[in-house]
């Protein structure tokens, strides 16, 4: 990654990078969350799911409209979101994972929209007006996914054999993304050192707090933080799974570039 020299008059192009991320994770979680329109076990289930999505990608274009605005070389929000390839992304890899079944999507949930309301609780009190605002609005919103998924979490580690062990596969197999909750590097320096950005070591304390807490209710085990890691997508690097989803995603918009919707 090209080294960002720190500059007191000049965190643009990390407040950019910085904005870029937290927009990825929403539009690709949100995208993730879309594909279950239709699917869902129950009706309720699957109108909950698609307002979750629906959410997500709201927070995404509020995130990505202002990324284009920081960065100054008239890119949108669709150009940001429909004109950058695999490598240009840069959301968490857990936001990318296929859905599974209804357990796995849950678990994703959880472990991500946890972590988010701790984020966003920072955030809402950030120096720049307009993430402060995005991040209170978008905080109202994303208490509501915590609250569905840990319910669904407690309801499905609790309840039939079959369940518990459903769930419990999915906190094992997506493990290993959760480390890269928490990754840090220069961007967030500069913007730590400059006092715009929480640091997210102080978030995993709790996260981990609410994690077990919610694990030991839903009679689920805590998988063992001893495990390769996966990280990298914070700097571009994913698993095939998001070129086919970017692929359906952005095949329309591609398809007529120059069209106005």
């Amino acid at each position: 990654m090209q080294h960002l020299e720190h500059s007191k008059a000049d965190t643009s192009k990390p407040f950019f990078e910085y904005l870029l991320r937290l927009g990825d994770d929403r539009l690709i979680l949100g995208h993730r969350m879309s594909e279950w329109c239709g699917y869902g076990p129950q009706l309720e289930e699957d109108l909950a799911m698609a307002n979750i999505a629906l959410d997500l990608i709201g927070q995404a274009k509020a995130l990505l409209e202002y990324a284009g605005e920081v960065e100054g070389e008239g890119r949108s929000e669709d150009d940001l979101a429909y004109f950058r390839d695999d490598i240009d992304f840069r959301n968490l890899q857990l936001a990318e994972q296929p859905n599974g079944d209804f357990g796995f999507t849950i678990a994703r949930q959880f472990l991500f929209s946890t972590f988010n309301e701790l984020l966003l609780e920072r955030l809402q009190d950030h120096p720049d007006r307009q993430l402060a605002g995005i991040a209170s609005k978008s905080l109202k919103e994303t208490r509501y996914h915590v609250r569905h998924s840990r319910d669904w979490v407690l309801r499905l580690g609790d309840g039939t054999d079959e369940s518990n062990q459903r769930i419990q596969q999915a906190f094992d197999d997506l493990w290993m993304y959760t480390a890269e909750l928490f990754y840090m590097d220069e961007v967030d320096e500069i913007l730590i050192k400059d006092g715009k950005v929480p640091d997210l070591k102080e978030l995993q304390p709790e996260w981990n707090e609410r994690v077990n807490q919610t694990l030991k209710e839903a009679t689920l085990q805590r998988p063992d933080d001893d495990q390769y890691m996966a990280t990298g997508g914070r700097v571009g690097f994913h698993q095939e799974e998001l070129g086919y989803l970017l692929m359906e995603m952005q095949f329309l918009r591609r398809s007529h570039p120059e069209a106005e919707w």
